[in-house]
C-alpha cells in the first residue's frame, strides 16, 4: 500500500512530488533526488524568497514592466535558478528580473531549475553567473568581484580562473571602488563611462576628484580629454587651464543643459556645437530595450 502511495504521488508529476512530506529532497543523496535536482520545475512563486547575495541593487522599473507584458504573451522562455532551503521553500540563485517582471505579469508560478547548495556555493554561483550578463554596470560587477574576494576568499587570481577574465581586468574593476560614492553613481546612472572613473581614481582628493568629475559632465568631456585634464591636475608645471580649453568649449546654456537632458533621459548625452552655434545633441542607447525606453520617453511628450 505504501509502495501504491509512493507511485501516485511520482505520476502526480514534479511539482507535487516536491509539496509531498513524505519525499522532501534535501540533499542529492535522497531518493527522487535525480528526477527534481537541475530539471525544470513549475514553483509557485510565493515559495520563492529573493537572493540576499544578488549584486544587483537596482531595477528599472520601466524594463521589468515590458518584460512583464512579454511574459503575459509568451511565458517565461529561460528559467529562474533556485536552491532549495527547505520543505516547499527555495531561494533565488538567479533571474531575479524575470521572478519580479512575472510577479507584476501576475503569474502565480514560474519554471526553475533546482539546486541544493550552501549558502557560499550560492553565493559563487549567483555572482559568477550576474557577472557574465551584459547589462550589470561597471560599479555592479567591481562590487560582484569584492564580494568574491571577501566572502570566498578567492585571491585575483583565482577569480580571474572562475570567471575566465584576465588579472588585469578584474584589478581594473576593483580599483573603480575607490572612487567617491558619488561618482560611482554617476557610471551607474550612465553620466560616465568606465574610461572616465579610471582616469578620475588618479585624482586623490576627494574634493578635487568631485570637482573634476562635475567638470567632465558639464563639458561633456571624452575619455582622452578626461584624461590630459587629470594628468594636468596631478602635474604641476602643465596648466589645467590650457589643458581644459583644447576640449570642446560649450556655450553657458548648454553646459548648464546637458545636465538636465542626461538626467531626463537617464544616459549621458553627448554634444556637438559648431562656430556658428549650431550642433546636435546625441542620445546613447545600450540595447533594443533601453532604445524603445527612450522612444517611450520622447513621445511621452507628444
Amino acid at each position: 500500500m505504501a509502495k501504491a502511495t509512493k507511485k501516485q504521488a511520482l505520476g502526480r508529476g514534479l511539482s507535487a512530488l516536491l509539496k509531498d512530506p513524505d519525499n522532501d529532497i534535501k540533499s542529492v543523496e535522497d531518493k527522487n533526488a535525480d528526477k527534481v535536482v537541475g530539471n525544470i520545475i513549475e514553483l509557485e512563486l510565493e515559495s520563492i524568497d529573493v537572493n540576499p547575495f544578488q549584486p544587483r541593487t537596482s531595477f528599472n522599473d520601466e524594463t521589468l514592466r515590458e518584460l512583464a507584458t512579454s511574459i503575459k504573451e509568451v511565458g517565461v522562455i529561460q528559467p529562474i535558478t533556485v536552491r532549495k532551503l527547505d520543505f516547499n521553500n527555495y531561494q533565488l540563485v538567479s533571474g531575479e528580473r524575470r521572478f519580479r517582471a512575472s510577479k507584476l505579469a501576475g503569474l502565480k508560478s514560474i519554471p526553475a531549475y533546482i539546486r541544493i547548495a550552501n549558502d557560499q556555493e550560492s553565493l559563487t554561483m549567483a555572482l559568477v553567473e550576474n557577472i557574465q550578463r551584459q547589462d550589470l554596470d561597471p560599479i555592479e560587477i567591481a562590487l560582484s568581484y569584492q564580494r568574491l574576494i571577501d566572502e570566498i576568499s578567492l585571491t585575483q587570481e583565482q577569480l580571474s580562473d572562475r570567471v575566465g577574465k584576465k588579472r588585469s581586468t578584474i584589478a581594473n574593476y576593483l580599483r573603480l571602488l575607490k572612487l567617491d560614492p558619488i561618482v560611482q553613481t554617476g557610471m551607474r546612472d550612465g553620466f560616465i563611462s568606465m574610461g572616465h572613473g579610471r582616469a578620475l581614481i588618479n585624482i586623490e582628493d576627494s574634493q578635487q576628484q568631485l570637482d573634476t568629475y562635475e567638470m567632465v559632465i558639464g563639458k561633456s568631456l571624452s575619455v582622452r580629454e578626461t584624461e590630459k585634464l587629470v594628468k594636468a591636475i596631478n602635474n604641476p608645471n602643465e596648466s589645467v587651464s590650457d589643458t581644459v580649453a583644447t576640449t570642446n568649449q560649450l556655450p553657458r546654456h548648454i553646459s548648464k543643459g546637458i545636465k538636465d537632458f542626461s538626467e531626463y533621459f537617464g544616459a549621458k548625452i553627448d554634444v556637438k556645437v559648431s562656430s556658428k552655434g549650431s550642433g546636435k545633441l546625441i542620445i546613447p542607447f545600450s540595447s533594443e530595450e533601453d532604445f524603445k525606453r527612450l522612444k517611450k520617453l520622447i513621445n511621452s511628450e507628444d
